[in-house]
């Protein structure tokens, strides 16, 4: 079976969700750390193809640069790790379900919130910064640019940005837990994740790479991103638990309905914590 129906994607994020809230703390702050990173290296990787197009490419740039992104996401659930916006879809329906503790739901955000930003930063610190795939150039005018952009947005604009970014986030974890085949699951990573990216959504994640990129090249300061991570994670938060977890668990998880039964080997295909 290569395609899991959405009653059954409900029980297999049901699944990871419990997984991911109970698992070691140690375990979450390294994955959490490998996924903060990892969507970084995608955004570092979309900086540098997109700062060298032509300016006369327009808008084909961005969605250039969001046809590679993805490449972070797809590390993220394939390869493992923990990342925000996956676990506020995740892990927020197994507590909407009753699968975990409200105090188990709210440890993992905040772990992995921090871990997150560790991960992120180490690569705009040492890959941007030291290395200066962005401290210079076309790249460097690239991140003061888009780091500008995002950070002028008001409270409400980037509080709604953050919802868009995770409505479309989540749902391509939720079509990678939907397929069993790696193929499948990186098609289903692909395309939402691009959609998010190529619209100009706020992603909580990539900002812990994006801004302090901009940051640590003198522009900006650590006031102005607070200002921003507070809506952006505040509407990643809404986009994944309520736009895809809750809605998904309202219709199929919902008391007296089950989703349908899986195999033994199709449960232990999705038992892991990746995502």
């Amino acid at each position: 079976m290569s395609y899991y129906k959405p009653q059954e994607i409900a029980g297999i994020t049901a699944d990871n969700g419990t997984a991911k809230a109970r698992n070691s703390a140690g375990a979450v702050v390294v994955l959490g750390f490998l996924a903060g990173a990892f969507i970084a290296l995608g955004y570092l990787l979309a900086i540098r193809v997109m700062a060298g197009a032509p300016e006369h490419w327009g808008t084909i740039t961005g969605l250039i640069g969001a046809a590679v992104f993805p490449v972070g996401l797809i590390l993220v659930l394939l390869a493992g790790g923990e990342l925000l916006t996956g676990n506020m879809m995740a892990v927020s329906l197994a507590r909407l379900v009753g699968r975990i503790s409200t105090t188990e739901w709210l440890r993992n955000l905040l772990l992995v919130t921090v871990s997150n930003f560790v991960g992120a930063v180490f690569v705009a610190y040492f890959f941007g910064h030291v290395t200066g795939l962005t401290g210079s150039g076309i790249y460097l005018d690239k991140v003061v640019d888009l780091a500008g952009h995002k950070l002028e947005d008001s409270f409400l604009q980037a509080f709604w940005s953050g919802v868009g970014c995770n409505w479309l986030v989540a749902l391509a974890v939720w079509l990678c837990y939907g397929s069993s085949q790696i193929s499948g699951k990186i098609l289903g990573i692909w395309f939402p994740t691009m959609a998010f990216v190529a619209i100009g959504f706020q992603h909580v994640v990539a900002n812990m790479f994006l801004i302090p990129a901009a940051i640590f090249e003198g522009y900006y300061s650590w006031g102005e991103y607070i200002l921003n991570f507070i809506p952006v994670w505040l509407g990643n938060l809404v986009g994944g638990a309520v736009f895809v977890g809750a809605a998904y668990a309202s219709v199929y998880l919902r008391a007296g309905r089950s989703p349908v039964a899986r195999t033994s080997q199709q449960q232990e295909s999705y038992s892991n914590k990746a995502g």
